[in-house]
């Protein structure tokens, strides 16, 4: 007995594929038109920054999120790199309270990784994606100024403040601006941020809509050891709440306390995302579902 329709062949089964891409550009849109001319700045870091094709993938997240006429800002660490530099340079590292010593030979090590190595690399790598991208570091035209720590870790610096004026210049030009995390302080040294407390103050600086943290975890776990407490959603009084409790993780706390000061600065939505997962950026800012732990000041 015939029904007098065709057996599904290959040129249906094209067509079928071709639907659902276009469905999911369908579901793109209204995001696109929500986050367009808006600026996202995206702390890049971890897996994504040494994996060959999470580097690829990102590269090509970031071109289309500047396609569609998004703003991307990409601030980037670098921590692994300087400490394979020091040592190819017979720099021995130096701790205090956990945290690396930054005397004066080692500051020279991290400023030529970070301005002279990392940070030219990225924007090779983006502009093999076909993104108008240009390095900075926070030390031009003063986008960062830092004050000492701690005597006791020689350079390190907190971001005291922020001009961003290099950046919005860069912005208007439709370029996508690569930021090193180094800082002048009012004494005239040369100091290293963290990548992530930079991230945070420059999405604050330019009123951003969307703070990104790729990192190498699925996001944010009320305990870190079951993996079924992922935090999807969570509000500004909640992460407060979360950070007085003392149960955030080292790692975790620079990137929860710049997301607190950013959202209280007003940007609109912080999220903590698993770099591992090619297309992260994507899948949080054009899907509904999203992915990671979103931030915001309601849920």
């Amino acid at each position: 007995m015939t029904t007098g329709h065709s057996a599904p062949g290959q040129a249906k089964s094209r067509i079928a594929t071709t639907m659902g891409k276009a469905r999911i550009l369908t579901e793109a849109m209204p995001y696109i038109q929500l986050f367009r001319d808006k600026v996202v700045v995206v702390k890049y870091g971890g897996s994504a920054m040494v994996d060959d094709v999470l580097r690829e993938t990102f590269a090509g997240d970031v071109a289309l999120l500047a396609t569609v006429g998004i703003k991307p800002v990409v601030v980037h660490g670098g921590g692994p790199h300087i400490s394979r530099a020091m040592g190819q340079q017979g720099v021995e590292p130096q701790w205090f309270d956990g945290l690396r010593v930054t005397d004066a030979e080692t500051i020279r090590v991290v400023q030529t990784t970070l301005a002279g190595e990392i940070n030219p690399d990225i924007v090779r790598l983006l502009q093999g994606a076909g993104v108008r991208a240009a390095g900075v570091t926070g030390i031009d035209a003063g986008l960062l100024t830092a004050t000492q720590r701690d005597p006791r870790l020689g350079f390190v610096g907190d971001v005291a403040s922020v001009d961003p004026s290099i950046v919005r210049g860069m912005l208007e030009q439709n370029l996508v601006p690569v930021i090193a995390p180094l800082a002048r302080g009012h004494d005239g040294h040369v100091y290293n941020l963290n990548a992530d407390t930079a991230a945070g103050a420059v999405a604050a600086a330019l009123g951003a809509k969307k703070l990104v943290y790729l990192t190498d975890v699925e996001g944010l776990y009320r305990d870190l050891g079951d993996q079924d407490s992922l935090i999807q959603k969570l509000s500004t009084q909640e992460l407060v709440d979360l950070l007085d409790s003392g149960s955030v993780s080292a790692g975790m706390l620079p990137k929860l306390r710049s997301v607190a000061n950013a959202l209280a600065a007003g940007v609109g939505h912080a999220h903590i995302l698993d770099g591992r997962v090619q297309h992260a950026l994507l899948l949080e800012i054009f899907t509904p579902e999203g992915i990671g732990t979103m931030i915001a000041s309601a849920t």
